[in-house]
């Protein structure tokens, strides 16, 4: 690439006024490009990490009373209808500690107040590949334990795939209106170049330069301005992915998931300035060769 980059051109190509705003067009469209991108790697990851956690996992939760003894007894009918339960591996009674911790963010100070009636929540884990129909578990427990209810993750958690779908097909269409604009501003600053340099290329047609020789000369340009903005966005846009990630990182874990990119997704990233630069080049050169079949 850097032996292409370094050829002697035969058009004055980089004294073309109109060319010098393409460097920055495609830094902003790489920046947009990069923040797109790792949104979409980020909300994927996110997916996978809930998906991982919370699969095969329901929570039980019994309302509480004004009596705490009437409290432990429909607690510990919970736990006999859980026991007889096949499809469950295993369930844990949430500590009233670890209750507290959970409604904190959503409560603050209230939350460690004695007088504050807690629920009684039961963790629950099936066993790896078992269904359970939870409608038919709550009524079990209904029947058992007034005041019960099953909460299973399977239903949010679709929800929030559906949503993080919808956002990586947003993200996809950015990408791709961010690929139609690059392609179209080269084609626009070819056709230009070649309005400017008709007499010189058809000089060199005259000493038999080939369609070919001068697409070269123009698409080794494009490839030159496609790395020098694509480069400058890259730079402007990692910058911007550290501050979100940063400030992110200062919310609360249980409000906001932890976002961040893998080794693999910087490299993703790292690889959008060459493709668009590949991107500009290839565009360039077809472009430059339609024209002058156009012009024969």
């Amino acid at each position: 690439m850097f032996k292409f980059l370094l050829r002697r051109s035969d058009l004055p190509l980089d004294r073309d006024a109109h060319s010098q705003f393409l460097p920055w067009l495609i830094a902003f469209m790489v920046f947009l490009a990069v923040l797109a991108m790792a949104g979409m790697l980020m909300l994927n990851s996110v997916a996978e990490r809930w998906d991982q956690g919370v699969t095969g996992t329901l929570t039980v939760q019994i309302a509480p009373s004004e009596d705490s003894s009437e409290d432990d007894i429909r607690l510990r009918a919970a736990l006999t209808v859980l026991a007889s339960t096949k499809a469950i591996d295993r369930y844990e009674v949430m500590s009233d500690s670890r209750v507290l911790k959970l409604l904190e963010p959503w409560l603050g100070g209230i939350a460690n107040s004695d007088e504050l009636p807690l629920p009684r929540l039961i963790d629950v884990e099936l066993h790896s590949g078992a269904v359970l129909d939870s409608k038919q578990l709550a009524e079990r427990l209904a029947a058992k334990v007034p005041g019960s209810s099953v909460d299973d993750h399977r239903v949010w958690l679709e929800r929030l795939v559906n949503l993080i779908r919808t956002v990586q097909t947003l993200a996809t269409l950015v990408l791709v209106f961010i690929a139609f604009a690059t392609v179209g501003t080269v084609i626009f600053t070819t056709r230009t170049g070649l309005a400017v340099h008709r007499e010189a290329i058809e000089v060199l047609h005259l000493i038999g330069a080939q369609d070919a020789y001068i697409a070269q000369q123009f698409s080794r340009r494009a490839l030159s301005l496609g790395l020098t903005g694509g480069f400058l966005g890259l730079i402007l846009g990692v910058p911007t992915l550290i501050g979100i990630g940063f400030l992110v990182g200062r919310m609360d874990g249980f409000l906001m998931p932890g976002l961040h990119l893998a080794t693999y997704h910087w490299v993703i990233v790292g690889l959008l300035p060459i493709g668009v630069a590949v991107i500009a080049m290839v565009t360039a050169r077809l472009t430059v060769l339609r024209s002058l079949g156009q012009m024969l």
